[in-house]
């Protein structure tokens, strides 16, 4: 994934655009904080194309970003869906989700 948006091969979809907007978080800042992206989960097997969800970071703070690959062709890149991720919902690094 990071390999193919540091390349420019990335799309944003429709989706992903609405929530960008809807946490004020800017697709540049996104694909500029690639390179520092770290794993939070992995998705080989998800319906629609393998993704990850992956915590990244931009001038406001941390954010968590979807990340998809197709299955068919193994590019683009696309960023499915982007957010804040609430403190109550993660634990301290953002990287493993609290007990329900």
């Amino acid at each position: 994934m990071q390999s193919l948006v540091l390349d420019g091969d990335y799309l944003v979809s429709r989706h992903g655009f609405r929530e960008l907007a809807n946490d004020g978080i800017v697709a540049e800042d996104v694909i500029a904080g690639v390179t520092a992206a770290v794993l939070v989960e992995d998705y080989p097997d998800s319906r629609k194309e393998p993704s990850v969800l992956a915590l990244q970071s931009d001038p406001i703070g941390p954010i968590h970003v979807m990340w998809g690959i197709p299955k068919a062709t193994g590019r683009p890149a696309i960023l499915v869906t982007a957010y804040r991720p609430d403190p109550r919902r993660w634990s301290a690094d953002f990287i493993q989700r609290r007990p329900r």
